[in-house]
């Protein structure tokens, strides 16, 4: 029997869709080099990753600006590899991705994880909520700065 409570809400239309992964595609590369543009999120959008939770676009302009400052403070290079943005469900894009980089220590180390960003999106289309997992704990993440000389993540490219 259906609910009488509320009409089931409409997919965004595939365009609009198509869109944002456009977007995504676009801006996600350069994240720790230049700032997004926020139009494709909502006000109250929540996000949340191994390490931080909270909800609103002020908070996520932020984040977004300490992974900048911080990545230009402590790192020689850092990289986002963006690997595939796509559709995974009506209102749900996936994106696959690796961090890379090299922190300022004399010996060196280097930082490397794969991740996945989960967005889900209201039927109008904007991002109302932004889930990243990590393919191992932030404390693995972070025990790869403090390998001494010889001990970081070898290069593979």
């Amino acid at each position: 029997m259906a609910s009488s409570s509320s009409p089931p809400l409409q997919p965004p239309p595939q365009e609009v869709v198509d869109q944002v992964i456009d977007r995504l595609e676009a801006e996600l590369p350069t994240l720790f080099e230049t700032d997004l543009t926020y139009d494709i999120y909502t006000q109250d959008i929540l996000f949340k990753d191994p390490v931080n939770r909270f909800r609103g676009k002020f908070n996520y302009r932020i984040v977004f600006w300490t992974l900048r400052f911080h990545g230009r403070l402590f790192f020689t290079e850092l990289h986002f590899d963006l690997h595939r943005v796509y559709r995974q469900a009506t209102r749900h894009i996936r994106a696959d991705w690796t961090v890379r980089g090299t922190l300022r220590l004399p010996w060196r180390p280097r930082i490397l994880f794969n991740g996945v960003s989960d967005y889900q999106l209201n039927a109008a289309g904007l991002i109302y909520q932004h889930i990243d997992t990590w393919d191992r704990p932030p404390g693995d993440v972070l025990r790869q700065f403090w390998r001494g000389p010889g001990g970081g993540v070898k290069d593979e490219g």
